[in-house]
C-alpha cells in the first residue's frame, strides 16, 4: 500500500479544527454550565487528527508531534506539582496564616490591591514564577482581602497582574528566557526593552487599583470586628511568629541566586515540611498529607476554612490535566500544518511594520486561546514570524517582546489555558464549582492587558521600535551562509 504524501490543509480547513472545537467548547460552557474543557479539547485532538489524516498524515507522525509539545510543558507539569506541595504544606507550617495576619494588621483596606499588585510584582521578579507567587503570596493576599470583605475577582485581578508582570521582567523567568532564545536576541536587551510598554500598563494599572480601593470601601466602614474574629482564630490555631517567614525567605533567596526553579521551591517545600513539624506540631506522616492531599482544619470561622483548607498535589491534578490535553490540541494542530497554514495566511495581510508587530501580538495571544500553553504561544510565532521583522528592516527585539505580550501575560486570562488554570485553582476561584462570576478577575488583570495593548499604539506610531542592527544584520547574514553552504557543495 502507497502511503499518500502529507499535505497542508487550505486556509478555511485549518481554521475548521478550532472553530468546531470552540462550539463544543461554548456548548460545554455556556449549554451545560459546566466549566470542564477537558473533553472539547479531547475531542478537537480528535477532529484535527481526522483532518490532518485526510491530508496525508498518519497517526504515528500526528503523536510523535503530540509528544514533542508535551515534553516541551513537562517542566511546568513538574512545577505545578511542587506548587500544590508548596500551597499545603506553607498552610500548616503557618507561613501563609502568618502573611495573612500581617496584611490584615499592616495594609490599609484602600490601599490593598495597590499594595497586592506591588507586593506580587516583587515577589514574582525575585523568584521568577507566577505560578508560584499566585500558589504561595496570591493565597495569602486573598485571605487579606476576604478579610477586608473585597470581591474575590477583585483581588485575583490585583495578583495576576503583579505576579504576571515579574513573570514578563524577572531574568530568572522560564518564559523570559525562552523569548529572546527564539528569537535570537540578548535576554537583558530584551528585558529593557519591554519596559516601555511594561513600566506604563503598570502605573495605569496602580492608578485603577488605588481608585478602586477607596470606592469599594468608600464611607462603608470596615468591619474591624470580622478581620479580628479572622486574626483571632489564626492565633489560636497556629503559632504564629516572625521565624515561620523563613521558607519564604530562603525559596526568594535561592531564587536570586540563579538556582533553577524545580529545585528552588522543592527546597522551599521541605524547609515548609520542617517548619510545620517545628513550630505547629505536625508529624511527618500529617505532613505528607497535606503535600499530597492539602490542608484540612476546622476552626469553626468559616472564612478561615474557607481559605486555608487546600492545596496539596491532588489539588493540581485539575490543572495538570487540562494543561495536558491542551498541549496535545496544540501539538497535532501544529504537526498537521494548522497553526503554520493561518500564520502564513496572517503575514500576507500584514503590510506595514505596526501590523506585522499587532499581528505577532495576536497570533501569540490566539496560540495561548487554542494551544493552551503560553510555551507554545512563545516559540511558535517566535520561530514563524521572524523573517518579517528583518525583511522590513526591524530588530527581533520587537519580536520577543511581541510574544512576551501575547504569550506570557494573556495566559493568565484564558481559563483553559495553563496559566488560567493556574490562577483559578491556587486562588480558589471555584469556577468548577459554579462560582462563575469570579470570572471577573479576567477584565481586571489590567496590567496584563494593557502591555499588548500599548505595544501595538507603539508600533503603529513607530515609538520604541528598534531597527534592525549593523550587528543583528550581520549575525543573520552568517546564518544564512552557513545554511547555504551544504546546497551550494551539492
Amino acid at each position: 500500500m502507497v502511503t499518500p504524501t502529507p499535505r497542508k490543509p487550505g486556509f478555511w480547513l485549518a481554521c475548521l479544527p478550532i472553530a468546531l472545537t470552540f462550539v463544543v467548547l461554548g456548548v460545554q460552557l455556556f449549554y451545560f454550565g459546566n466549566f470542564t474543557p477537558h473533553i472539547p479539547l479531547a475531542i478537537g485532538v480528535a477532529i484535527t487528527a481526522l483532518i490532518g489524516w485526510l491530508r496525508g498524515y498518519r497517526w504515528p507522525e500526528m503523536e510523535d508531534g503530540i509528544m514533542h509539545v508535551v515534553r516541551l510543558g513537562l517542566q511546568s507539569v513538574g512545577i505545578l506539582i511542587i506548587v500544590g506541595m508548596i500551597v499545603g504544606i506553607w498552610i500548616a507550617s503557618g507561613t501563609v496564616p502568618y502573611l495573612i495576619k500581617l496584611g490584615l494588621s499592616l495594609i490599609s483596606p484602600e490601599l490593598f490591591l495597590a499594595a497586592s499588585v506591588l507586593i506580587c510584582a516583587v515577589v514574582s521578579v525575585s523568584l521568577g514564577t507566577s505560578w508560584g507567587t499566585t500558589g504561595t503570596v496570591g493565597l495569602a493576599l486573598m485571605g487579606i482581602g476576604n478579610g477586608f470583605d473585597i470581591p474575590m475577582y477583585w483581588t485575583a485581578g490585583a495578583v495576576v497582574s503583579g505576579a504576571f508582570f515579574g513573570d514578563k521582567m524577572s531574568p530568572l523567568s522560564d518564559t523570559t528566557n525562552l523569548a529572546p532564545a527564539v528569537t535570537g536576541v540578548n535576554l537583558f536587551d530584551h528585558i529593557r526593552n519591554m519596559l516601555p510598554t511594561t513600566v506604563p500598563a503598570m502605573l495605569i494599572a496602580l492608578v485603577i487599583y488605588l481608585f478602586a480601593g477607596f470606592s469599594l470601601i468608600g464611607d462603608q466602614a470596615v468591619d474591624f470586628g470580622r478581620i479580628e474574629n479572622i486574626i483571632s482564630g489564626l492565633d489560636q490555631h497556629f503559632n504564629l511568629s516572625w521565624p515561620l517567614l523563613l521558607p519564604l525567605a530562603v525559596t526568594v533567596l535561592l531564587a536570586l541566586k540563579k538556582m533553577p526553579a524545580l529545585p528552588t521551591l522543592f527546597a522551599g517545600a521541605m524547609l515548609g515540611l520542617a517548619t510545620a513539624m517545628l513550630t505547629q506540631d505536625v508529624g511527618l506522616q500529617q505532613a505528607f498529607n497535606f503535600m499530597f492531599g492539602g490542608y484540612q482544619i476546622d476552626t469553626g470561622v468559616r472564612e478561615i476554612d474557607a481559605l486555608l483548607n487546600r492545596g496539596g498535589i491532588q489539588s493540581m491534578t485539575w490543572v495538570i490535566t487540562l494543561m495536558l490535553v491542551a498541549l496535545a490540541f496544540g501539538g497535532v494542530l501544529e504537526r498537521t500544518g494548522c497553526l503554520a497554514v493561518i500564520m502564513e495566511k496572517i503575514l500576507t495581510r500584514a503590510k506595514s511594520f505596526g501590523a506585522v508587530q499587532s499581528s505577532a501580538i495576536a497570533t501569540s495571544a490566539m496560540t495561548n486561546v487554542i494551544g493552551g500553553d503560553p510555551y507554545l504561544s512563545i516559540a511558535l510565532p517566535g520561530r514563524m514570524f521572524a523573517p518579517a521583522y528583518r525583511a522590513k528592516g526591524y530588530s527581533a527585539l520587537n519580536l520577543s517582546r511581541a510574544v512576551e505580550e501575547g504569550g506570557t501575560l494573556i495566559s493568565p486570562l484564558i481559563p483553559w489555558n495553563a496559566g488560567g488554570a493556574v490562577v483559578i485553582t491556587a486562588l480558589g476561584l471555584g469556577i468548577a464549582e459554579g462560582q462563575t462570576e469570579n470570572l471577573l478577575y479576567i477584565p481586571l488583570a489590567f496590567a496584563c492587558w494593557l502591555s499588548p495593548l500599548i505595544g501595538m499604539a507603539y508600533a503603529h506610531l513607530g515609538w520604541f521600535s528598534p531597527k534592525l542592527s549593523p550587528e543583528e544584520a550581520a549575525q543573520h547574514q552568517a546564518e544564512e551562509t552557513i545554511v547555504a553552504k551544504p546546497a551550494m557543495a551539492k
